[in-house]
């Protein structure tokens, strides 16, 4: 449809640089009939097209042809990213990054791979950039497929693990819903569980370790503050049942500091026993959490 140019508003471009005037001339002197440019219906702002519109009030036009797109306010930015990616004069790779940095924070349950791709960066410089940007850390992502994916990989096999050793004859379809993993990663980890495996690969494991600022690093503060908090609550400094759970939790969270330095005394051939002590304690705490939460939700209603 054709809409006049006095009808619309200036673009929220991912353009840091502005308008190119070259750019715009350019268009401006083409003999070629201007693309439609695309626009918000609601508010009538422009998506994608400023340089066509200053083209077309270049050569005198009153109108422009258009499609109207009725769009949430939060997917407009979206659509003015992948419209600029996809044609036109491309954007510079600090523009598609600062893009990148603007749908993370507007869509942070969204993976590095689609936000890569709407941008046209490569993943793992999605993946940079989200940890700077100081986003709201998530324990799942939506993949371009739309599926629900976990952030950690190790995460998702020991909820597994964990949903196994409650309901072992669940089927698979429960256990990925249940743990929020997909189908094949389900069928992996019972598999690894009836041969006696360890639920994670090594491969995985030693992935979690190089990434050291996933989720649980992060988090990291967070959980001190939380464990400072409840060690002031009466409720569970005054009682001796608080106590001991203050005494549990300020065990397992004094590890992150010490760990590292505790791994050199013990001896080698102690390792792999003390590893399943240590995962076996890791998902009894899993199931802890999970009790706790269904116990308070339970409260609370």
């Amino acid at each position: 449809m054709s809409v006049a140019l006095d009808s619309l508003l200036a673009a929220d471009t991912p353009r840091l640089r502005g308008v190119d005037e070259a750019h715009v001339q350019a268009l401006a002197e083409s003999p070629r009939r201007l693309p439609p440019i695309l626009v918000e219906a609601a508010t009538m702002r422009i998506i994608d097209g400023t340089h066509r519109v200053r083209a077309a009030r270049l050569r005198g036009l009153a109108h422009i042809d258009a499609h109207l797109v009725e769009v949430p306010p939060d997917a407009a930015f979206v659509l003015a990213v992948r419209a600029n990616v996809a044609h036109g004069l491309p954007l510079s790779p600090a523009e598609r990054r600062e893009a990148a940095a603007r749908i993370i924070d507007s869509h942070p349950d969204w993976s590095d791979r689609t936000i890569a791709e709407l941008s046209g960066l490569a993943a793992r410089t999605v993946t940079a950039v989200r940890r700077r940007s100081g986003a709201r850390p998530t324990t799942h992502r939506i993949g371009h497929d739309g599926r629900l994916r976990p952030v950690d990989a190790v995460d998702g096999r020991l909820r597994a693990a964990l949903v196994l050793a409650e309901r072992p004859t669940a089927s698979l379809r429960d256990l990925a819903l249940a743990a929020g993993v997909a189908p094949a990663t389900a069928r992996d980890v019972r598999r690894r569980l009836e041969r006696g495996e360890d639920p994670v690969p090594p491969r995985l494991r030693s992935e979690s370790r190089r990434g050291g600022a996933g989720p649980a690093a992060m988090a990291g503060q967070d959980l001190r503050k939380a464990l400072d908090g409840l060690a002031r609550d009466p409720s569970l400094r005054l009682t001796d049942s608080g106590r001991a759970v203050l005494r549990w939790i300020g065990v397992i969270t004094a590890l992150p500091d010490r760990w590292r330095t505790m791994l050199p005394s013990i001896p080698g051939e102690c390792g792999d026993a003390a590893a399943r002590v240590a995962r076996a304690h890791a998902l009894e705490w899993l199931r802890f959490a999970e009790q706790l939460e269904r116990h308070c939700s339970v409260e609370a209603g």
